[in-house]
């Protein structure tokens, strides 16, 4: 046995393989018919368990062609969901760095990666990916000599970046061996925290005769329990007329139901209006936090446990923490008052349906987010593009079936939903009644001082309802038109990520081969790493530019924002956005949480999130534009917050401080719409090229490499190092093996193990 080689004689041979391949790629020679994985990291004694290239000797055989660079055969570590991808350098993902303490470190990426065979990179390519490994070379060097690298980087990491007191909270329990502990303490301990807040004041405390949303939502109650649904959409419209779908309205007749069985004076018709009681405020507080634990909390874990499911356990727990108390929400429905964590929920149910390849119930679990709250509607363009790009991908036959039973299950769900509304049931101007009602086009572009374009404008440019006086439909038309033009990036991004991957399928036999092998309509799309950058994109566009906005809709992009933030590690440009985000989208709301009387619970809340994230908003950042943003945002914020407390606007100006919120807060919105676009096109690029880019030159160019390939050995019949280097394909390692069989089944397949899926006859492959 050979003795161990010098750190210095190591580290010298692990970089000879990518310099090697960068002097052939200045050579101009023929290039080479394919690709293969070489080692960075081969040690002497463990060269008797490697194939030397260019030998056909035994992988045993020892003598003169073991002096060449050896190569292994391994399947290609694989990060979450949301970051697979070839080159973490074009994508900008930090987490794949040496500080993700959460998971174990990513192997190095390969300047001669497998993938190259079906999506072959540039000479100018390579040397990128050749940078970015020689980096990841100089940092594993660095921690090996220290002899404990994996401390030593945690110990650089918690410097540099509050991992938060989630995080740490979770690791502790972790190795005190509670692991099981955790989920049900977090779940508990937010729950308590809601409570908590629900101890405070909401909308319309103490403010006849009218008073507020709370009173709205214990009259629909009241409504719903003593009329027919053929009245719910029609009668007393000036005092808090229903305006919601139809599934609010049967959650508000079952709650209304069980509280008139505990005590009827809570929703007597038309006398128990304005109602304030202990007892009834205590049940109104009771049905929020109970739908919430119903709804909103399982459709958390199911996405840490779904979208996180190749991360560790301490990642998906640390995940949950920052879902489960992000501010904005609890301030909204537990202190405002108001049910928003079960359209959320029910949205988010569908997104995790789809990641588990259940696009039916994905489907139907939508329609039931649009049926409470017609808000839904922001994320309706990326997930309808979503499900199009789907039947796309799978291909004529086996698209078009999947695309009809999309349509008939959508339709059949709003079909029960209006179902009382409809007739024989009821005539159609009682259908025509409710939509009047849920679409409300004629109360304005938007209402109060809200964060967003019209608003922004109208306090400095241009006055807009002035100037569409009388002609309110050209102003809904050039609303509607910006938020076409907001959202069509990610419409777009979609759709083409799914034509690039689609199946070439001229027969039905054909595609029954696809099936049979594992891409079936239980597989999820290769774009679904796009979609929370698709929802964020729609949504955000819609809170900046659609009608009728109001400060509360800022939910609903901060939903997918903070979806990507879970995933994420300090650090990270998806982390800097993500907290940005959340803190300036609850600052957006604080005229309407003063009003409410929620300062305290304002202040705590935020905090408190911070501090689990690991977020000092109060540290200065001048490392990149984001954390220049940041710091001057943050500063804004707290000048403005001391400003209200000492001065008094004038009479003149009556809203000067909630304009200034506007100010401070619409650049930030817009900022994260226009990043949302800038990552949608990178992960795009990375997963499926684009217009006219080297990859689509490279399809082209191994469309007709397929029938090279042993039929036996890509359905996974033969062995699985039975694929033969002069195929010029990689070995189907156990890596690729495990990829293929998860198809038709729930989870999610990396785009990059179904490149040698299509490698399997000359009917089934990759278009143009």
């Amino acid at each position: 046995m050979e003795p161990t080689a010098s750190h210095n004689d190591r580290t010298l041979g692990r970089h000879l393989p990518v310099q090697k391949m960068l002097q052939e790629d200045a050579k101009p020679t023929t290039k080479r018919s394919r690709n293969r994985t070489v080692s960075l990291d081969v040690h002497s004694q463990y060269r008797t368990s490697m194939r030397s290239r260019g030998s056909t000797r035994s992988p045993k055989g020892t003598g003169p062609s073991d002096a060449r660079i050896s190569e292994i055969l391994s399947p290609i570590p694989r990060r979450h969901l949301l970051q697979t991808s070839e080159s973490p350098t074009w994508l900008q993902v930090g987490s794949h760095s040496e500080a993700d303490f959460q998971a174990r470190c990513i192997s190095p990426a390969s300047v001669t990666s497998s993938v190259g065979s079906v999506y072959p990179y540039s000479s100018s390519v390579r040397k990128r990916l050749a940078s970015s490994v020689f980096q990841q070379l100089d940092l594993t060097t660095g921690g090996s000599q220290t002899g404990s690298s994996g401390s030593t980087r945690r110990d650089q990491e918690d410097s540099r970046h509050d991992p938060g007191a989630g995080r740490r909270w979770v690791r502790w329990m972790h190795k005190q061996g509670m692991k099981a502990w955790v989920v049900p303490l977090g779940i508990a301990t937010s729950a308590w925290v809601k409570w908590c807040i629900g101890l405070g004041d909401y909308s319309g405390y103490n403010t006849p005769p009218i008073f507020g949303d709370y009173e709205a939502q214990r009259h629909w109650m009241e409504l719903t329990i003593h009329l027919s649904p053929q009245q719910w959409y029609t009668y007393d419209l000036q005092y808090w007329g229903l305006d919601y779908p139809p599934l609010t309205a049967y959650i508000s007749w079952l709650c209304g139901k069980v509280g008139s069985l505990i005590d009827p004076s809570w929703f007597a018709f038309e006398e128990s209006r304005g109602i304030e009681t202990y007892n009834s405020k205590l049940f109104m507080r009771s049905t929020v936090v109970a739908l919430d634990m119903l709804v909103y909390v399982p459709a958390l874990y199911a996405f840490t446990r779904i979208w996180h499911r190749s991360r560790s356990s301490r990642t998906q727990h640390a995940s949950l923490l920052i879902l489960l108390f992000q501010p904005a929400l609890l301030l909204i429905d537990f202190g405002h008052f108001q049910y928003n964590s079960v359209m959320l929920g029910l949205t988010l149910l569908a997104v995790d349906s789809f990641a588990a390849g259940l696009d039916l119930v994905g489907a139907v679990y939508f329609v039931l987010s649009l049926g409470f709250k017609q808000m839904a509607l922001y994320y309706a363009p990326a997930i309808g593009s979503y499900l199009l790009g789907k039947c796309i991908f799978l291909g004529p036959i086996e698209g078009t079936r999947l695309f009809v039973r999309l349509a008939v299950v959508t339709l059949s769900s709003f079909i029960v939903l209006f179902a009382p509304f409809l007739p024989p049931l009821a005539p159609i101007s009682t259908f025509l009644a409710a939509i009047s009602r849920i679409f409300p086009f004629a109360r304005g572009i938007f209402e109060d001082k809200v964060a967003n374009f019209w608003c922004l404008t109208n306090v400095t440019l241009i006055k807009w309802k002035p100037l569409f006086l009388g002609k309110e439909g050209r102003l809904i038309k050039a609303s509607a038109a910006l938020t076409i033009a907001g959202f069509l990036p990610a419409v777009f991004g979609l759709l083409w990520g799914a034509y690039k991957t689609r199946l070439r399928s001229h027969s039905r036999e054909s595609e029954a081969r696809a099936v049979s092998f594992g891409t079936t309509a239980r597989t999820p799309s290769p774009t679904l790493p796009l979609l929370l950058y698709a929802l964020l994109t729609t949504s955000m566009s819609f809170f900046l530019f659609s009608f009728q906005v109001h400060e509360k809709t800022i939910l609903l992009p901060l939903l997918p924002l903070t979806l990507l933030l879970s995933g994420a590690t300090a650090g990270d440009e998806v982390y800097s956005w993500g907290v940005l985000g959340n803190v300036v989208g609850v600052f957006s709301m604080w005229p309407l949480l003063k009003r409410d009387g929620l300062g305290v619970q304002y202040i705590a809340t935020l905090l408190l999130w911070c501090r689990l994230v690991g977020y000092n908003p109060f540290r200065l950042r001048f490392d990149s534009f984001v954390g220049l943003l940041s710091t001057a945002v943050n500063i804004a914020m707290l000048l403005l917050h001391v400003l209200e407390l000492v001065v008094t606007p004038p009479n003149r100006y009556p809203d000067l401080f909630p304009v200034l919120n506007v100010l401070i807060s619409t650049p930030v919105f817009g900022f994260i719409w226009l990043w949302s676009i800038k990552r949608g096109i990178e992960v795009g690029w990375a997963l499926g090229g684009l217009p006219g880019s080297g990859t689509d030159r490279g399809f082209k160019d191994h469309k007709d490499h397929d029938d090279r390939i042993p039929t036996e050995v890509l359905s996974g019949r033969g062995p699985v190092k039975s694929v033969r280097r002069e195929h010029g394909a990689r070995a189907v390692s156990l890596g690729h093996a495990s990829g293929l069989t998860l198809a038709g089944t729930s989870g999610y397949r990396d785009p990059r193990r179904r490149a040698v899926d299509r490698f399997r006859g000359s009917s089934v492959g990759i278009d143009e």
